[in-house]
């Protein structure tokens, strides 16, 4: 079988992973606009190319004989690659354009959700570039309030009150900026723990993966600006410590209604769900979703699947997810990140990393690197990630730290992700909003 993979991050590092431990003989092409190691060793052949390059990228699909795409990233997705794979006869794990809209255009997906009555969406309004003021009278109305642009940011556009804003007037003020290129949308800030939850789906049926939960903020103890993800943990079993049985299934049963809700309108959805909740007083709440695996979320799921991705994703391009019974291990995860130092505001680049030994017992992921003449350099971006899979969240998160040891460079990371002092911390802040 011969399988597309488009990305060379570290999610598609794990993606391809995945597909290299299928029981099939997989011939892996790739494209990425860079030469990501980990991936390109793996790889019958690479192409380097800007992942948005749609006709280049059918063409190289066809002349390869490729049976069956993956598409990582989410720039490709709104640029409409699968919808052009999809139509030389190509099977493709990721959603068409029209589906994939719920996460590239975040005020469509707000006004849908919202139409279809779907719970879990905070109060909020859209407004237009010429609506500066209607913007800045809803801001005012809220007060405590979120700012984001509509379209694709990278997972850098978000600004928070008490984060990012001090005041109304600087929400008014990066409203003004984001309205400068782009329609707006403001929501009420939510209060509560952040979760991520990932599901396969072919349109109808969703299969979901273990819960997790992401570190946006670039330093220790959550301070520092937004990143596109410090790393992440999962629990053994389906939630994480700060939920119950009842947070998860509220989470589900919103993505499901989702999906239904665009099947109603005859779009359906083929891939990876993302929902990205805020467990609240009330329950989950819809923060927003992507079309495609997290990163670095799918690093903590990705290695603990124990079905076969190349079934998975047949089943899930014919529409027959229903019949195939998908797993994981039960095991706790931890990932972190590696990253240039400076970053995100002002990262060194163009550095080598030096990997003196394997890292004992730990999984790693190459992310934004380049490799030139053996050597491994890094870009402007999250660099290398580390994995650590264990009996409790503990014991995978040791694993990562030992790990660390043997990658030297100009890096540095989040070393409170997946400790027992920050995790507790989750605990106690979600006892508080529950009133327990």
């Amino acid at each position: 079988m011969n399988v597309l993979l488009i990305g060379g991050g570290g999610r598609e590092h794990a993606i391809a992973e995945a597909i290299k431990k299928s029981r099939y003989d997989v011939k892996l092409y790739t494209v990425m606009s860079r030469r990501n190691p980990g991936i390109a060793r793996l790889s019958e052949d690479v192409l380097l190319l800007k992942e948005t390059e749609v006709d280049r990228i059918r063409g190289y699909a066809v002349e390869n004989g490729i049976d069956l795409s993956f598409i990582g990233p989410e720039a490709p997705l709104a640029a409409g690659v699968a919808d052009s794979l999809e139509r030389e006869g190509i099977k493709v794990f990721g959603p068409t354009i029209d589906a994939a809209r719920i996460e590239f255009d975040k005020a469509w997906a707000r006004t849908f959700i919202e139409e279809h009555g779907i719970k879990g969406s905070p109060r909020f309004q859209v407004f237009e570039q010429r609506e500066a003021r209607e913007a800045h009278e809803f801001i005012d109305e809220l007060e405590d309030v979120v700012v984001k642009p509509a379209g694709l940011t990278g997972g850098k556009g978000v600004r928070v009150m008490g984060d990012h804003f001090t005041s109304t007037d600087d929400a008014k003020e990066y409203a003004n900026e984001v309205l400068k290129n782009d329609r707006v949308v403001v929501e009420e800030r939510l209060t509560g723990e952040e979760f991520t939850l990932q599901a396969f789906t072919d349109g109808r049926h969703l299969s979901f993966a273990p819960a997790v939960q992401d570190h946006k903020r670039a330093y220790d103890g959550d301070l520092g600006p937004n990143t596109g993800g410090m790393g992440s943990y999962s629990s053994r079993g389906r939630i994480l410590p700060f939920m119950n049985d009842n947070d998860l299934d509220g989470a589900e049963k919103i993505m499901q209604e989702t999906i239904d809700a665009l099947k109603s309108e005859g779009i359906t959805y083929r891939g990876l769900l993302y929902g990205q909740f805020m467990l609240t007083r009330d329950g989950p709440m819809v923060i927003e979703y992507n079309a495609r695996f997290g990163d670095p979320e799918a690093m903590n799921i990705l290695p603990l699947l124990e079905t076969d991705i190349i079934d998975i994703a047949e089943h899930v391009a014919t529409g027959t997810l229903s019949s195939l019974d998908i797993s994981f291990r039960e095991k706790a995860t931890v990932c972190k990140y590696l990253v240039p130092e400076g970053y995100p505001e002002d990262p060194v680049r163009e550095t080598e990393i030096q990997i003196r030994d394997p890292p004992r017992n730990a999984l790693l992921f190459y992310s934004s690197v380049h490799e030139k003449d053996g050597k491994i350099y890094t870009t402007s971006s999250r660099a290398i990630a580390l994995v650590g899979i264990g009996e409790t969240i503990a014991e995978a998160e040791g694993i990562v730290e030992e790990a660390m040891h043997a990658i030297k460079g100009p890096l540095y990371a989040r070393h409170d992700i997946g400790t027992e002092e920050l995790i507790q911390k989750r605990i106690d802040h979600m006892n508080q909003i529950r009133g327990t």
